[in-house]
């Protein structure tokens, strides 16, 4: 499975003129990184023009059906496996048939679906397949990716129904302390 940032454009300058016209002023300066990620976590709503598009290739069918549950600000394009299109049988072709998945999301879906994604609970593969586009994405949103965190990181303690116990450890309370490092606290 390979991952590859297939779009990005800098809509910085724009989310930062939108969160200037909230607050009734004219665009102010290109944001600094600690700008960024405060709008992030405050996760206001000028961080949906923040645009990503990427791309797995031969990503498992399964693990796509994963990331396809999530919909709200977000968009899927995955390669067909209709036998009238590839010749493959449905019936014979296993769950684990490759597939090439493309998305098109805005930052606030891509905080949210960290939260599940990331989470132990998830499947190993699929949480791979998270943090390898996490990986790529952090050469082009770096403040973006330090705001992608496993729920219990994001709501301070675990609230799945069957919790793996990482919000009882040495480890979640550094994860939690460096997510939370120079927030209004």
């Amino acid at each position: 499975m390979k991952v590859k940032i297939l779009d990005y454009i800098d809509f910085w300058q724009s989310a930062k003129n939108s969160t200037m016209n909230t607050v009734g002023k004219d665009k102010g300066k290109y944001p600094d990184s600690e700008w960024k990620r405060r709008l992030l976590l405050s996760e206001h709503s000028p961080i949906r023009k923040i645009h990503i598009s990427w791309k797995w290739k031969g990503l498992k069918s399964w693990v796509s059906v994963h990331f396809t549950r999530h919909k709200i600000g977000i968009d899927h394009f995955v390669s067909t496996q209709r036998t009238d299109r590839t010749g493959i049988n449905r019936d014979i072709e296993p769950q684990g048939a490759l597939v090439n998945h493309e998305v098109d999301a805005n930052a606030q879906a891509i905080i949210t679906i960290s939260r599940k994604r990331l989470c132990t609970g998830a499947s190993k593969e699929t949480r791979e397949a998270w943090k390898e586009f996490l990986f790529e994405l952090k050469e082009v949103e770096p403040e973006l990716v330090k705001c992608c965190v496993k729920d219990c990181i994001y709501r301070g303690y675990c609230y799945e129904f069957m919790s793996c116990n990482h919000h009882k450890t040495a480890e979640f309370q550094e994860e939690l302390k460096a997510y939370r490092e120079g927030i209004n606290l």
